[in-house]
Formats: C-alpha cells, structure tokens, sequence
C-alpha cells in the first residue's frame, strides 16, 4: 500500500519530505543565428543556477531548413534561370523545475 501512495505522489509531482508540488517550466528559443541563440541559453541557465533550480538542457532539436526557390526574370521571359533563397531556423529547449515557494 505504501508503495502504491509513494508512486502516486511522485507523478504528480509531490516527493516524500517536501513541501508542495514542484512547477515544470518550459522555455522554447528559436533564432536565424546559433551565436546569440546560444548566448541567450547560457544567460538563462546560469541565472537558473544562481536561484538553486534544477535545470534540463538545453536540448537541441533538428534545424530547419525553409528554402524558396523563384525565377530570376519578373516577366517569365528569357533564359529560364532560377535564383535559391534558403534560411535556417535553430531551435533549443530548456527545462526548469521549481518547488513552490
């Protein structure tokens, strides 16, 4: 039976001995640039840390890659000749878990 309490706190986000439930806070970044995108996550991280919270990532998903491809001549005359547009988005996830204060 107490086994059965005890697995039942845990998903709801209780543990034995603490004092409430613990906030689960999730911060999405997206950015054209991994420079200032990783920036950005290392500020968030190490502000976390300084207020004791346990920090998860970041996590890096796949990039994407939106690509448009056009004509060059506006008329549709001439040589067919095609022009190549493509722009990258980075995307990084950051978990955070708080106890309730």
């Amino acid at each position: 039976m107490a086994s059965s309490a005890y697995k039942e706190g845990v998903k709801s986000g209780i543990a034995s001995g603490d004092e409430g439930p613990i906030h689960r806070i999730r911060i999405t970044l997206t950015s054209r640039t991994v420079a200032s995108l990783e920036k950005v996550c290392n500020d968030l991280i190490k502000g976390a840390k300084e207020k004791d919270l346990k920090v998860n990532g970041p996590v890096r998903i796949p990039t994407k890659q939106l690509r448009i491809t056009t004509r060059k001549t506006p008329c549709g005359e001439g040589s067919k000749t095609w022009d190549h547009f493509s722009m990258r988005i980075h995307k990084r996830v950051i978990d955070l878990h708080s106890p309730s204060e």
